[in-house]
């Protein structure tokens, strides 16, 4: 965990215990709530106190609650200004920011009670506009698949077939222990964002490649104490780095590189192709995800192409034309 106490004034300290212990938030976004938060105080205090140091460079240390009561409005419009003008800040990571400062003076007024008024009370941002995910199409899922398969690796082959099929962060794939897979019900238990735990059902490809891969881990004796389900050359648990130089090379071997194809781009795949093709409502991704939101999973709901094409070609009314009438009685 990063040391937040350097430079920090009290009350960024214990925001950030209270992410941590309270809401129990994942530590990357503990960081993002702590570099939007930050910044937005270093530039409060570099305007209140007239200092000619850049925003980055002000020291907040002795930032004073005073001075959090003084906030007003207009200094929020003001720093969100100053990250579009200055810093170039894209209306998405705006729209974050606000997000982080909202919560820190929810915080400070209803946990705090620091100081009674919450100046992004009053805030109105628009929300982003959602891009659509990109994903792997059915025949790109299934050359990914054959790819893997033809790597000699069980292990890859057994971590490409999960993540295409369960939907699973890369964080909770490699937090697997052995124990968490029971065969006995065909499921996994994920710890997700937030410590949240879940339980995944796995269908016919993801057991035949556990029950492969493990066969073959089981012969590695200097792995027969590490817990973690899926492990490195040297007998550990593997790594985020490793799992995402396995599908690099997987997408390549596949020839689907150059396309944008990521690790995440998998999570991506497995829920638009379980909405598409495997009749999961929305309600049903969501548990299925661990989203806190449906509006997050509400993205998944898009229609591809074909699906477009289709839904006017059958349109009812698609074989109608009356001009032809028209031109035969005249």
């Amino acid at each position: 965990m990063m040391n937040y106490n350097e430079n920090n004034p009290e009350f960024l300290n214990n925001y950030l215990v209270h992410l941590k212990v309270i809401r129990m938030l994942s530590e990357r976004t503990i960081q993002e709530y702590y570099f939007d938060i930050r910044l937005f105080l270093k530039y409060i205090h570099k305007n209140n106190t007239n200092s000619e140091n850049e925003t980055d460079d002000t020291d907040i240390s002795n930032m004073s609650i005073d001075e959090l009561k003084e906030i007003s409005v207009k200094d929020i419009y003001n720093f969100m200004f100053y990250v579009s003008d200055k810093r170039n800040n894209e209306k998405r990571s705006r729209s974050r920011k606000i997000s982080s400062l909202r919560s820190f003076f929810k915080y400070i007024t209803k946990v705090e009670h620091i100081t009674e008024y919450d100046p992004t009370r009053d805030i109105d941002m628009p929300s982003p506009k959602m891009a659509l995910p990109k994903f792997l199409s059915l025949n790109e899922s299934m050359r990914l698949l054959e790819a893997s398969d033809n790597s000699d690796s069980r292990r890859d082959y057994c971590i490409i077939t999960l993540l295409l099929n369960c939907g699973m962060r890369l964080s909770e794939l490699i937090g697997i222990n052995i124990q968490d897979v029971d065969f006995f019900e065909n499921r996994i238990r994920i710890l997700g964002k937030g410590n949240k735990e879940r339980i995944i059902y796995l269908n016919k490809a993801c057991i035949d490649a556990l029950k492969n891969y493990l066969e073959i881990r089981k012969r590695n004796l200097k792995a027969v104490n590490e817990p973690a389900l899926f492990i490195s050359n040297r007998n550990n648990r593997i790594s985020k780095r490793r799992v995402q130089q396995i599908v690099e090379n997987t997408i390549k071997n596949a020839e689907l590189d150059g396309k944008g194809f990521t690790t995440h781009k998998l999570r991506h795949t497995a829920a638009t192709l379980m909405y598409q093709y495997g009749g999961a409502d929305i309600l049903t991704l969501k548990e299925l995800l661990g989203h806190s939101s449906i509006s997050t999973t509400e993205i998944y709901t898009h229609l591809n192409n074909e699906q477009v094409r289709s839904a006017i070609e059958n349109n009812p009314l698609a074989d109608v034309d009356f001009s032809k009438k028209k031109s035969g009685e005249k």
